[in-house]
């Protein structure tokens, strides 16, 4: 089968390789619908994971069942699918501690494009298929469906962590894809103030519709003394980073209550160490919680999410501003995703 490929740091391009075999609770899927994530352009071009070898990409995925493996229960051929971005194996230690995303160690509930091959092939493998698919609503079109595999997730894991609640002053560092999904995450969870970071207009734009009070273009000016700016000085209850430098954590402390909580979703891809000031730390004793984590996985995630889509609570249309047809647009795709054009929020290939 053909895939595209990280054939090795800073290079990417189409190989060959056989179609994989699966085990007898696996699935055999082909991509109905697949997006490039910035997470690719951190592992190809900044080593994030260090040096991968003629490993397919991708971790996005909407497709169609092909085979099942014989204990397979619940998904026959021909099912469309919801692949999440996480796959991990449900019987780990870790998976039964309540923390699936590192089954088998830190990270490696992330399969796809990171210890196997991705989605970005003909066809590919889901383990575990009974906990790791979930099927497509009927009223959900492919190129929906796929922002439920990692941008929905992580940016409502991102208002999970941060424990938004009623009327609460939340900040969301970083509004592409992911962030846009932590204010709408946090919009659904009772946020009353939501001020939004980034300085492309269009993100800006989608972050009002998802639910930001106010917006902030960290280009116009030092963020800390903006926000600081709008909420006359007072501090805000819960700080969400879905973008930017390391120099964010520090920003967030500047900013946070006491007793409030930064949560990270944004992949950390370069640089060594994150900076917290010990005074605004509250010199150890502040109560501010810093926590950073990765998307939950799994079937019962998904069909929860998907269900946001099916009845209307969720809209994603405004994320997918450029549609490619074909599977030998994947690579158009993701150069758009590290090259970030000020109009794009999201690229979605169809095949």
């Amino acid at each position: 089968m053909k895939g595209f490929a990280m054939l090795t740091l800073n290079k990417v391009g189409w190989i060959e390789k056989p179609k994989p075999a699966i085990g007898p609770m696996d699935a055999l899927v082909k991509p109905l619908a697949i997006s490039p994530c910035t997470s690719d352009v951190h592992t190809v071009w900044e080593a994030a994971l260090g040096d991968r070898r003629d490993l397919i990409l991708g971790h996005e995925a909407v497709g169609e069942v092909v085979e099942v493996g014989s204990l397979v229960k619940d998904f026959k051929p021909g099912d469309k699918v919801i692949i999440p971005a996480i796959t991990p194996y449900w019987e780990t230690v870790e998976s039964q501690m309540g923390f699936h995303q590192h089954s088998g160690g830190m990270l490696l509930g992330w399969q796809f494009s990171n210890v196997r091959d991705g989605v970005f092939g003909e066809y590919f493998q889901v383990i575990q298929a009974d906990g790791n698919l979930a099927l497509l609503p009927d009223n959900v079109s492919v190129e929906e469906g796929v922002m439920l595999s990692d941008m929905v997730p992580t940016g409502f894991h991102g208002a999970d962590n941060a424990e938004v609640s009623y009327g609460e002053c939340v900040v969301v560092i970083g509004i592409g894809p992911v962030g846009l999904m932590a204010v709408a995450g946090a919009n659904l969870r009772g946020a009353g103030r939501i001020i939004a970071v980034g300085s492309r207009d269009i993100c800006q734009k989608a972050a009002r519709f998802y639910g930001a009070t106010d917006t902030v273009d960290y280009k116009a000016g030092d963020i800390v003394e903006q926000i600081k700016t709008a909420t006359g000085g007072k501090p805000v209850d819960k700080v969400i980073i879905a973008g930017g430098t390391l120099e964010a954590f520090e920003q967030a402390m500047k900013i946070i209550r006491p007793a409030g909580i930064i949560s990270n979703i944004n992949y950390l891809g370069s640089g060594e160490y994150i900076k917290v000031n010990r005074v605004d730390w509250g010199l150890g004793m502040g109560h501010i919680r810093i926590i950073g984590g990765l998307m939950p996985g799994g079937r019962k995630n998904m069909e929860r999410l998907s269900n946001l889509l099916k009845y209307k609570k969720l809209d994603v249309s405004p994320l997918l501003t450029h549609r490619l047809k074909g599977f030998d647009q994947i690579e158009k795709g993701l150069l758009l995703m590290k090259d970030k054009p000020r109009d794009l929020i999201k690229p979605v290939v169809t095949i």
